[in-house]
């Protein structure tokens, strides 16, 4: 079996060799692993290692992102009236936008502040969002060589719509609510490979922070609905590396983690990337994405999961101040040994390349991509969104509601699309 990499102790070390007495980037500077020590402590230890292992990044100036003019209203007209509980884990009086859009360094709840304000940010919708048709691919890395691949996934959709805090398509504020969901969302079904075809997975997430998500998967070959409990999300599936808490850099409940506020830091992160699709990085460190990154200043935040059978000891996790989307994730073991890295790739603008079909008013995250890392086990999954397939693919669509009854258009979502009975459809 494989030796665990200690890769705590390697990031020091590799580090310590490379770091100058003055760590900082300017615009035009290119960094890679000779030059690793220019970016101490403006990236987490994750990404540092991610560069001494050979992805590179082009250093550009920062550019502002603007919240949307309908979130920043809903925020102005109704955040004065949102009440954190006293244990933290629900809101009173929010109805939409920013809950908490004066943060405080020293409140005592700050962590739980700024994870509500994440759980309802506006990127990359805040109605309703869709994906099609992308890949995915997971294979060991290292050893001086590029990914070899295990196992080349399609996928036919990432779907979500919110209940709660809409802005654009009526019925808004909210939809009619009686389970009280916050959202509901659908993955699948997969494409590729064959013995996974049909494949797919749902989860419903409830406004009320005592009950734990609903989240079914659907497995052809056995002809059977199963359901996963939360401490199995935080398990990676399809033999990849991803687990459904860490999507979007973090897909959990606020409820199942204790967080604490590790302070706000000038840091880089990919919040302009310049390829879409996004570029994979050269060599051994093809399971990477090399694009442009920009100092942005950051919350850093811990979560630590309350669940005995979680499989984390802890994350801590990057969030943008200005987007409130994550950057990057550093995932530790039960040991607080760092064992995976979840990276972003966003890219604000009003379209997703020029002469796409849909244009927007405003920016939106046109989310390039990902890659997660087990850097112990010296595994990736590498996943473009869209990929490269066909040409000119657009991929996302946001705030669109539904646009013919209930049949799949794009950007189509309506409360049919959400069902078991229509996860097992489209998996046959």
């Amino acid at each position: 079996m494989q030796n665990v990499l200690h890769v705590s102790a390697l990031v020091v070390a590799l580090l310590a060799l490379a770091a100058p007495s003055h760590a900082d980037v300017a615009p035009g500077d290119t960094i890679d692993k000779s030059s690793v020590g220019k970016i101490k402590d403006l990236v987490s230890p994750a990404i540092e290692w991610c560069v001494t292992q050979g992805m590179t990044m082009k250093i550009i100036a920062p550019k502002p992102i603007a919240w949307p003019k309908a979130y920043k209203e809903a925020t102005e007209k109704f955040a004065s009236q949102v009440k954190l509980a006293e244990n933290g884990l629900s809101l009173s009086g929010h109805v939409a936008g920013a809950p908490f859009p004066k943060i405080d360094d020293h409140d005592p709840k700050i962590a739980l502040k700024i994870m509500w304000n994440y759980e309802y940010r506006p990127y990359p919708g805040t109605d309703d969002f869709v994906e099609y048709d992308f890949p995915a691919e997971t294979g060991a890395v290292g050893n001086g060589k590029p990914m070899e691949v295990e196992r080349y996934y399609w996928i036919g959709e990432s779907r979500r719509m919110y209940y709660n805090s809409r802005l654009y398509v009526d019925p808004k504020p909210e939809l009619p609510n009686p389970e009280g969901i916050r959202f509901k969302e659908v993955l699948g079904p997969l494409v590729a490979p064959f013995d996974l075809k049909g494949i797919g997975a749902l989860e419903y997430r409830y406004v009320d922070a005592s009950k734990q998500d609903d989240t079914w998967l659907y497995v052809p070959s056995l002809r059977r609905v199963r359901r996963l409990s939360t401490a199995q999300r935080s398990d990676a599936l399809f033999g990849q590396d991803t687990d459904p808490d860490s999507y979007w850099g973090y897909n959990g409940h606020i409820a199942w983690s204790e967080w604490k506020f590790l302070g706000e830091r000038e840091m880089l992160g990919i919040l302009h990337g310049e390829h879409f699709p996004q570029k994979r990085c050269a060599g051994e460190a093809d399971y990477l994405m090399c694009d442009a990154w920009e100092k942005r200043k950051m919350y850093v935040v811990e979560g630590v999961s309350k669940l005995p059978q979680y499989a984390y000891g802890k994350r801590v996790i990057f969030i943008d101040k200005e987007a409130l989307v994550v950057a990057y994730s550093d995932i530790y073991d039960r040991n607080n040994e760092l064992w995976k890295v979840w990276i972003d790739n966003h890219q604000f603008r009003t379209q997703a390349f020029p002469g796409a079909p849909n244009k927007y008013d405003e920016e939106k995250d046109f989310y390039a991509g990902l890659a997660m890392v087990d850097m112990q086990l010296m595994h990736a999954t590498y996943v473009p969104h869209p990929g490269d397939k066909p040409p000119g693919h657009e991929g996302w669509h946001f705030d669109k509601g539904p646009e013919s009854g209930t049949q799949y258009k794009p950007g189509g979502a309506v409360p049919d699309s959400f069902t078991v009975a229509k996860l097992i459809e489209q998996g046959q």
